[in-house]
C-alpha cells in the first residue's frame, strides 16, 4: 500500500529534522574537538532543517487534525 501524500508531508518533516538535529550537533562538536576551528559553512546550512522539518510538522498536523465532511 503506498503512503498517502499526508504521510510524505510527515516522513519529509522528520528527515529535515533529524538533518537539522545533527547538523546542530555537529556544529557544537567541531570546535571542541578540533582546537577551536569552525564547522564548514555546509553545516551551518543544514542547521536550516530543523526549523523546517519544525514547520513541516507543523502543517501536517493541521492538515491531518481538521474535520472531514
Amino acid at each position: 500500500m503506498p503512503p498517502a501524500s499526508g504521510n510524505r508531508l510527515l516522513y519529509a518533516a522528520l528527515i529535515f529534522f533529524a538533518i537539522g538535529i545533527v547538523a546542530t550537533a555537529t556544529m557544537f562538536a567541531v570546535p571542541a574537538l578540533d582546537d577551536g576551528t569552525r564547522a564548514p559553512a555546509l553545516v551551518y546550512l543544514c542547521t536550516l532543517g530543523l526549523p523546517i522539518g519544525f514547520v513541516l510538522a507543523l502543517v501536517f498536523a493541521l492538515r491531518s487534525g481538521r474535520r472531514h465532511r
